[in-house]
C-alpha cells in the first residue's frame, strides 16, 4: 500500500522573516521606545525602505462622536514619503498653489476628474469659498478620508501654507472603530533618533487631543512594527513620558 505523502507547508520569504524576527523579540516584553525602534530597525530586512508604523489602542469608544479622536501632526523629521496634494480653488489661489507645490489644484475641472475615479492624489485642501464645490464629491472623498476640514487645516485661504506643511511631514492621524490609531512615523532608513522624535510628537499629538468625556486609561497599549516585520509591544508608561 502506498503511503500518503506529507503535507508540507510553505512558508514565503516574508513569513521566514516575520518568523525570524520573532525569535529577537520577546512577546512578554513590553519595550521602551528606544530599544523598540533599534529591535525593528535590527529586524527590517525587506528589499525596499520600509515604514515604521506605530499602533495606538486608545480608551475610547468612536461610536461616540464626543469620543472621536483626530487630528494633523508635523513630524519634525518628516515622512520619507512622497506625498501628492490636490488643491479646490480658483483664480490666482491655484497659481499660488502651484507654485507651493501642489501637483494638482482647479475647480470643476478637479471635480469632473474625481467623479471620473482619477484620484492621483493623497491630500487634499480647498479655499473656504470652493466648500460648496467640494460638497459635490464629498461621498467620493469622505469614505477615502480626503475630504477638506477645517479643523485639521485643510480648508484654509492660505493655500501656500497648507501645501508646504502637507509636503513637509504632516500627517493626519483618526482612530478606527476598534479604537486604534495607526500611523506611519518614517522610514527603517531614518536615523534612530529622527525616528524616536517623529513617534514623540505624534503621541503627544495624539494625548493632547484626548476628549474631555473619556474616562480611565486613555494610552492603554502600543506597538511599534516595519511593513514586513514583527510587532514590538511599547511600554506605554515610557511613551507617555517621551511626548
Amino acid at each position: 500500500m502506498a503511503k500518503k505523502k506529507e503535507k508540507v507547508a510553505v512558508v514565503g520569504k516574508g513569513g521566514k522573516r516575520i518568523r525570524l524576527a520573532r525569535t529577537t523579540i520577546n512577546g512578554n516584553q513590553a519595550y521602551q521606545l528606544s530599544d523598540a525602534i533599534a529591535l525593528v530597525q535590527k529586524n527590517a530586512t525587506a528589499k525596499f525602505d520600509e515604514t515604521v508604523d506605530i499602533a495606538i489602542n486608545l480608551g475610547v469608544d468612536p461610536k461616540h462622536s464626543d469620543q472621536m479622536v483626530r487630528g494633523m501632526v508635523s513630524l519634525p523629521k518628516g515622512t520619507g514619503k512622497t506625498v501628492r496634494v490636490a488643491v479646490f480653488a480658483k483664480g490666482d489661489k491655484i497659481e499660488e498653489a502651484k507654485k507651493a507645490g501642489a501637483d494638482i489644484a482647479g475647480a470643476d475641472d478637479l471635480v469632473e476628474m474625481i467623479k471620473a475615479g482619477k484620484i492621483e492624489f493623497d491630500r487634499c485642501i480647498a479655499t473656504p469659498d470652493m466648500m460648496a464645490v467640494v460638497g459635490s464629491v464629498a461621498k467620493i472623498l469622505g469614505p477615502r478620508g480626503l475630504m477638506p476640514n477645517p479643523k485639521l487645516g485643510t480648508v484654509t485661504s492660505n493655500v501656500a501654507e497648507a501645501v508646504k506643511t502637507a509636503k513637509g511631514g504632516q500627517v493626519e492621524f483618526r482612530v478606527e472603530k476598534a479604537g486604534i490609531i495607526h500611523a506611519g512615523v518614517g522610514k527603517v532608513s531614518f536615523a534612530a533618533q529622527d525616528l524616536y522624535e517623529n513617534i514623540k510628537s505624534l503621541v503627544g499629538a495624539v494625548m493632547k487631543a484626548r476628549p474631555n468625556g473619556v474616562k480611565g486609561t486613555y494610552l492603554k497599549s502600543a506597538t511599534l512594527t516595519t511593513t514586513m516585520g514583527a510587532s514590538v509591544t511599547l511600554d506605554i508608561a515610557d511613551l507617555s513620558a517621551a511626548a
